[in-house]
């Protein structure tokens, strides 16, 4: 009950703020020209699911999205674990992390025009830099928070450091690995669509620059809201996904408790 009174109070708010955008347009209190009204805007969306163009941009978006959050993922997590695990490790690498991480990958878009062009590789390599950040963070947390207890009591009992690795280190830093595989795919999705609109990547940041450049204020604004629906469809699962794999960990069940 008290779950769906809470989705009914997150709804209401979301309704009673179109409702508003949809008066201040029709009233001119938002000049219609470059806020037109959401109705249309919804209609212009729902037209669009009936275009092939549509759904190719889709692809594109969702290709560069997921072949970056992949490869960020691949090097993220073992640099993660090889530097977590030995503080020599850490020491050495630890200027080299803050020196990189503030970069802001816009920053890059020059660089990788340049290495790889205008096309999807310039999209990837940039989702790429932007997701291993939040991930390999993460993971370097997790390896850092393991209760050394449980590492003495493993060690007590004969585990070899590969066992201690596999059996304690690792399942104790899985909380921390799947909160950053959830934030870097956010930023992955947000570097694809800056990439397409900038560079001009096949995706729906091109298209959305070229409802702009076309004076289709409606279409744009659709655009738009479907890369949102597509952030917030993937971060929901992604949070799906972390609450069935970690249900035996107690933030999650602390998490399910307090839904009730």
């Amino acid at each position: 009950m008290t779950r769906t009174l809470g989705w009914a109070q997150t709804w209401a708010g979301v309704v009673v703020v179109l409702a508003l955008a949809e008066l201040a347009s029709r009233t001119e209190v938002l000049p219609s020209r470059y806020f037109p009204p959401i109705s249309q805007t919804f209609l212009t969306l729902v037209g669009q699911l009936g275009r092939g163009s549509f759904w190719a941009a889709v692809g594109h978006t969702l290709e560069g999205w997921a072949l970056g959050l992949g490869f960020a993922a691949l090097l993220a997590i073992p640099v993660g674990v090889a530097i977590g695990t030995s503080r020599l490790r850490y020491r050495a690498c630890r200027v080299l992390i803050e020196f990189l991480r503030p970069i802001p990958s816009v920053a890059l878009i020059p660089l990788a025009i340049l290495i790889y062009g205008v096309g999807l590789e310039s999209k990837v390599f940039l989702a790429t830099f932007a997701a291993f950040w939040p991930l390999m963070i993460q993971t370097l947390y997790g390896m850092q928070d393991i209760d050394p207890v449980a590492v003495d009591t493993a060690r007590v009992f004969g585990l070899r450091r590969s066992e201690r690795l596999t059996k304690v280190v690792l399942p104790s830093a899985v909380p921390y690995v799947a909160t950053g595989l959830r934030i870097s795919s956010t930023v992955a999705l947000i570097l694809a669509v800056t990439a397409e609109l900038v560079i001009g990547s096949a995706g729906l940041g091109r298209e959305i620059n070229a409802a702009r450049a076309g004076g289709a204020t409606e279409l744009m604004y659709a655009l738009t809201i479907v890369t949102g629906l597509i952030g917030w469809g993937l971060n929901g699962l992604f949070t799906r996904a972390e609450r069935r794999v970690l249900r035996w960990h107690p933030s999650q069940r602390t998490v399910e408790g307090g839904a009730l």
